[in-house]
């Protein structure tokens, strides 16, 4: 049994469909606080996913949640970085806390293993790019990137003193179908509500790596099965990148709309917390053999279509 903690979110969701593939069997635990039930719904009485609806917070929930699991996939998270600059306490229950509680069920129920999703918010602004595992001190400037990294701590912790074993993934920018934040979401939404233009945040030249979701998932379970450390920490990404403005580009050439105004409300951030570049150093991760199925044009492209088709641009 694997449980995926967030398996009805974004990513979580995606990665319950590659276990099932797999032909393993999957617990959910999800509070639906951003999770969407369809996005579970091809697996309704398959009998290989059970849903239990649960908060993180709520530790004894989770000690019931981890009965006869071997892997721990700890996908749960705030998903808005900008939702911590007005809700300064979000990533911190969602994140750290949770994490925490996570880990303390494993400790008190034997599971041993944890494949964390972490996140190149991390790095904060990092001189070093493309940036690799080695980088340091890594000191993040958002919220939501010292949640990460408090996670990652508390999880080297766990396997140094209690014996557990971990996979922790640094991702870049994940996009894909079924995505409920992120610029191309809000991209859509926006031409949605104004065909005639597209306000981006920021000057447009903030520049980041993208990954597929589905290579994302691939890459994750790829090095679960395949490196074997204590703690096995790895980049995730295409080793590429794309700027935002490139992005709206692509966004409304994918709507097919005509003439539209795209507009920039200037300075280098998005909002405060915004890393203007990132560029992670992939090398560790392609020397274990994994190649993604697609670079980050081409997978901001897929995305741009398939959220058209679900938001019903």
């Amino acid at each position: 049994m694997e449980l995926v903690t967030g398996g009805a979110g974004f990513i979580g969701s995606h990665l319950v469909d590659s276990l099932v593939t797999q032909g393993e069997r999957v617990r959910v635990l999800d509070n639906f606080s951003s999770g969407r039930e369809e996005f579970l719904s091809q697996h309704s009485g398959s009998g290989m996913v059970e849903v239990v609806r649960a908060d993180l917070l709520d530790l004894e929930s989770v000690n019931s949640a981890m009965d006869g699991v071997e892997t721990v996939h700890h996908m749960a998270a705030n998903p808005d970085i900008r939702l911590g600059t007005e809700v300064t306490d979000t990533d911190l229950r969602q994140g750290t806390i949770a994490t925490y509680n996570v880990l303390e069920s494993m400790r008190l129920t034997g599971v041993g293993k944890i494949s964390f999703s972490s996140s190149s918010a991390v790095y904060g602004e990092a001189d070093r790019m493309p940036t690799p595992e080695t980088y340091g001190p890594i000191k993040p400037i958002s919220l939501y990137g010292a949640s990460k990294l408090a996670s990652e701590a508390l999880i080297t912790a766990w396997c140094g003193t209690f014996g557990a074993k971990a996979w922790i993934h640094r991702f870049a920018n994940i996009v894909g179908p079924r995505g409920t934040h992120g610029v191309i979401y809000d991209f859509v939404h926006k031409l949605k509500a104004d065909p005639t233009r597209l306000e981006v945040l920021g000057d447009g030249l903030q520049e980041k790596s993208y990954m597929s979701v589905e290579d994302c998932v691939s890459a994750m379970l790829h090095l679960v099965d395949g490196v074997d450390d204590e703690v096995n920490l790895y980049n995730l990404g295409t080793g590429d990148t794309c700027s935002v403005r490139r992005i709206a580009e692509i966004v409304v050439e994918e709507s097919g709309l005509k003439g539209v105004s795209i507009e920039y409300t200037g300075g280098e951030r998005g909002w405060a917390g915004d890393v203007p570049k990132t560029s992670l150093d992939v090398g560790c991760l392609f020397s274990t053999g994994f190649v993604p199925g697609m670079q980050s044009e081409a997978a901001i492209r897929q995305t741009a279509c398939a959220l058209i088709g679900e938001i019903g641009l």
